[in-house]
């Protein structure tokens, strides 16, 4: 596995794999609406729209510090994080989870939030994501319910604060 800065060329892998991984690894948290709320289908290439829509994506993606694991080329998960330590996207392929593909991506991102000198860390984690941050000494600050197309999505509120 080797890990590499997104670029927008990424942007479509990236979102086939966050598509996938919620509709495919979350289901036993959230109910169909509510992951279709949370990650609807991309639009196809031939939709009106689709070129703006894609940039957006990819500068949502590449906007701060951005890095994806990759194996035999293709990308196997992805983790995104302002430069104010808040981590936006934290997904892997339903394949890649427990065999520390997380792991990584996770600590290249706490490495760059002690290199930006930040004293804390913040994300609003799935029910899923909770687990994943809790072992590596996230607390949970709130329980929320984020509305997205008029659907409620259960998370939580995380942070983590960075020792000297």
């Amino acid at each position: 596995m080797k890990l590499r800065p997104l670029t927008h060329k990424d942007a479509r892998a990236c979102y086939a794999l966050f598509h996938r991984t919620v509709h495919g690894g979350t289901g036993a948290f959230y109910d169909a609406a509510q992951r279709a709320a949370w990650a609807p289908a991309q639009p196809h290439s031939s939709d009106a729209g689709f070129e703006t829509w894609l940039e957006t994506w990819a500068e949502r993606l590449t906007a701060g510090f951005s890095v994806c694991a990759t194996r035999w080329g293709r990308i196997r998960g992805f983790f995104t994080m302002g430069h104010d330590g808040h981590i936006d996207f934290a997904y892997v392929a339903l394949e890649e989870m427990g065999k520390g593909t997380a792991g990584r991506l996770y600590e290249a991102c706490e490495a760059e939030a002690r290199r930006l000198g930040l004293n804390h860390m913040e994300t609003e984690a799935s029910h899923l994501a909770r687990r994943f941050f809790e072992r590596r000494g996230w607390t949970v600050v709130a329980r929320q319910t984020v509305i997205r197309d008029s659907v409620g999505i259960e998370n939580f509120r995380m942070e983590k604060q960075l020792t000297p």
